[in-house]
């Protein structure tokens, strides 16, 4: 089984930093079938571009743009890439990383689905992009903040969540540009509106108007590395009530406009 050193994956490096104990790679998935492998280091895979099945032992991932992954270090796993064009971003952090901040990696491999997590994570690529005038400080305070996020909602997870948090979720993740209201939400799960309003903040961790903003605002960074769609196109497919609102929110979210997005990203 290959065993990859730091800063190399299978594919075209497009783009690669090091920042003190951290190594991030901007890489294009150009083979179809990877065998299993692992690498030395634990690290995060961003996908920005098309998809990605990986596979672990324990489980596949179908992983579309903004899938985020974490993987242990020397955890083995595979990858097929379909056809198209797809493009993925890593952070590897080694062993010097966890120890200076005294933070305890995550075991195994994780598919990542909370909309925090990875707005904390776009932040970050965002950096390295800025790569001009990044700053280790602002990449380091990032990660951390994610650990953070992860660690709390890892312990959450101790915490036997009702079943309606479970369907909340896939309702909200399935259709972020529905004009949801609170009592079509409460129908849908059988609850009373205002017990769903007061219990949401506990198992989410914000309310609603933040958490679907968060990722209607997700479903439209991938959309926006695509040519040919515009800003009000690709606004109102995600449940914006135009393209003002939605260069608004995203200009609050992200600390710039889809343009400057679009630009750090696709040049």
């Amino acid at each position: 089984m290959n065993a990859l050193p730091t800063g190399q994956f299978y594919g075209q490096t497009n783009q690669k930093l090091q920042v003190g104990h951290l190594t991030l790679t901007d890489t294009e998935y150009t083979h179809p079938w990877v065998d299993w492998h692992y690498h030395e280091n634990a690290y995060f895979t961003f996908i920005l571009q098309g998809k990605v099945l990986e596979g672990n032992r324990k489980e596949r991932y179908t992983c579309t743009a903004g899938s985020l992954l974490f993987h242990h270090w020397q955890e083995a796993h595979y990858n097929q890439k379909p056809e198209g064009y797809t493009r993925g971003f890593h952070v590897e952090l080694n062993a010097d990383w966890f120890q200076s901040y005294e933070i305890k990696p995550l075991q195994g491999s994780i598919d990542i689905q909370h909309p925090q997590a990875k707005r904390l994570m776009y932040n970050l690529v965002k950096e390295a992009k800025r790569h001009a005038s990044y700053t280790p400080l602002a990449m380091e305070a990032l990660l951390i903040e994610l650990f953070g996020e992860l660690t709390q909602t890892s312990n959450r997870l101790y915490i036997r969540e009702p079943v309606w948090v479970k369907q909340l979720r896939e309702l909200l993740h399935d259709a972020p540009e529905e004009p949801w209201t609170l009592n079509q939400l409460a129908e849908h799960l059988a609850l009373h509106p205002v017990y769903l309003c007061r219990e949401m903040p506990r198992y989410f961790n914000c309310r609603f108007g933040e958490y679907l903003r968060m990722i209607r605002l997700q479903k439209a960074l991938p959309l926006l590395l695509k040519q040919g769609l515009s800003l009000t196109h690709i606004a109102l497919d995600c449940g914006f009530a135009d393209q003002s609102h939605f260069i608004r929110s995203f200009r609050n979210q992200y600390e710039l406009t889809p343009f400057a997005y679009r630009k750090l990203f696709v040049g």
